[in-house]
């Protein structure tokens, strides 16, 4: 072999011996070439928002998901506050994904805003909840507590409070408003004895239901809620939980009475506007939808009960939209100012 040949055998020995030593496969100039033109991976960025009056505030111990912002609305007299409950199916998400769009609006109507993170069905099963969407239910109400116990210092006007947000955060939401009030008079926290309750609420795509029974009868291929009541596990898909749910009913409908949005309307609960925007047609019982999980046939057969117990319901979706509120926003901005 010629001498320059064996320097560059050498030369090149040497390079694949070192990309080895370090786990790199060598690469051709085609390999290269063909990363060159492969498309860069996207990455997902936050909204941009106002940087909060107070970032990260923590309000429990049990997580460190247990934390809020809080954006301080200007104002010589105490202002109402909405709270921000983010979606993700109590599984993902993030109090980050509301941004300036969201956040601004309440503002500058001298509306404070908060938005809350809480702990996920995954970990309250670690740690034994149970059911283990109370953890994120409760977590929902602890953080709107300890608001409420910062009136003074915040400058908020504990009693006007409404909540917003799409999904899980938006059945949230509800329940927030149609459970009985958490808090406990007698109790040594502080924060435990403030009022869980909702002044209003106005939300997006919200399950009003978690009764896999009830919601079968309105949408049959309804696939959502297995997880609330402990049924997750890692390969098992959305409607596999949603069997067991089924399968256990009865052994959970304590549970399901306790957690479903539409088991606690009583003719005390606040006015509700359910938002949604993305039904394909018109929604009507006993038939299949597009999207089961987030279907105006939530809405418009909660509606039915909010409106016998007489209590403000707007149920607005494509085709059948709201005109006397027109928004989410707008419907809370006007039901929390005086």
């Amino acid at each position: 072999m010629p001498r320059r040949a064996v320097r560059l055998f050498g030369c090149i020995s040497l390079v694949i011996l070192v990309l080895a030593a370090f786990g790199l496969p060598p690469t051709s100039p085609a390999q290269e070439k063909a990363k060159e033109k492969a498309p860069a991976r996207a990455v997902k960025r936050l909204p941009e928002r106002p940087a909060p009056t107070v970032a990260n505030y923590v309000y429990g111990t049990e997580s460190e998901r247990q934390k809020f912002d809080f954006w301080q609305a200007k104002s010589d007299t105490p202002t109402p506050v909405v709270l921000l409950i983010h979606g993700g199916g109590w599984v993902n998400g993030d109090k980050a994904g509301f941004g300036k769009t969201m956040i601004d609006p309440f503002l500058k109507e001298g509306i404070s805003v908060a938005s809350i993170n809480y702990r996920f069905i995954a970990q309250a099963m670690e740690q034994g909840v149970r059911p283990p969407v109370k953890a994120c239910l409760h977590d929902a109400a602890r953080a709107l507590q300890t608001i409420r116990s910062k009136a003074i210092e915040w400058n908020v006007d504990p009693s006007r409070v409404g909540a917003t947000g799409g999904s899980a955060g938006a059945c949230t939401s509800l329940w927030l408003a149609l459970r009985d009030d958490l808090a406990d008079p007698t109790s040594g926290d502080p924060i435990a004895r403030q009022s869980s309750r909702l002044t209003c609420a106005a939300v997006t795509g919200a399950q009003t239901s978690l009764d896999p029974t009830q919601l079968r009868e309105w949408i049959p291929n309804a696939v959502y809620g297995g997880h609330a009541f402990g049924f997750a596990e890692k390969g098992r898909s959305r409607a596999d939980e949603f069997d067991l749910l089924i399968q256990k009913r009865e052994e959970v409908l304590p549970w399901i009475r306790e957690y479903s949005p539409i088991e606690l309307v009583t003719s005390d609960d606040p006015p509700l506007f359910l938002d949604y925007p993305n039904q394909k047609t018109p929604p009507e019982i006993g038939r299949q939808e597009p999207d089961p999980t987030h279907s105006a046939m939530y809405g418009v057969a909660f509606a039915e009960k909010m409106k016998a117990a007489g209590v403000e319901v707007v149920v607005s979706y494509p085709g059948s939209v709201d005109t006397t509120y027109g928004s989410v926003t707008t419907f809370l901005i006007r039901k929390l100012k005086p």
